[in-house]
């Protein structure tokens, strides 16, 4: 948590132009961090069942277009 206090100060005194580049290096961080999460789960087959309930919804006619 001591690394965390530390790193909120030091976000917090960064001039205006760096704290526009911390955030957008952040964002691409965060979303690559995202997309190996989500790409594990898939290949180890979390989703499975959630894919296999919208498909029979599909087939029934139970979805619909949004």
């Amino acid at each position: 948590m001591e690394n965390v206090k530390s790193i909120e100060k030091a976000v917090e005194s960064l001039p205006p132009s760096d704290l526009a580049e911390f955030r957008r290096w952040f964002a691409e961080y965060d979303a690559a961090v995202w997309d190996k999460q989500i790409e594990q789960d898939a290949a180890s087959g979390k989703f499975d069942g959630l894919a296999a309930e919208a498909l029979a919804d599909y087939r029934s006619g139970a979805a619909r277009e949004l």
